[in-house]
């Protein structure tokens, strides 16, 4: 089993829940709920799996709070 880390924001005029995988092209989905997500992003995932294990372009690292003014 492989685990990935999903960025995930909602869409301010949808309501959707919007998530991706930082650097695995194609790794991105929407759900109405969290679970729908986590469900879309599985899926989305293992089928581009299906082509073999991907060549990541960048690896998730954290967030970071930043203050200006």
């Amino acid at each position: 089993m492989k685990t990935f880390t999903a960025v995930v924001s909602k869409c301010p005029d949808t309501g959707y829940y919007v998530g991706y995988v930082p650097g695995f092209p194609g790794a991105h989905s929407q759900g109405v709920t969290l679970d729908e997500l986590n469900r879309n992003l599985q899926e989305v995932i293992g089928m581009l799996l299906e082509d073999g294990a991907p060549k990541m372009e960048a690896e998730f690292v954290g967030t970071q709070t930043v203050c200006v003014g």
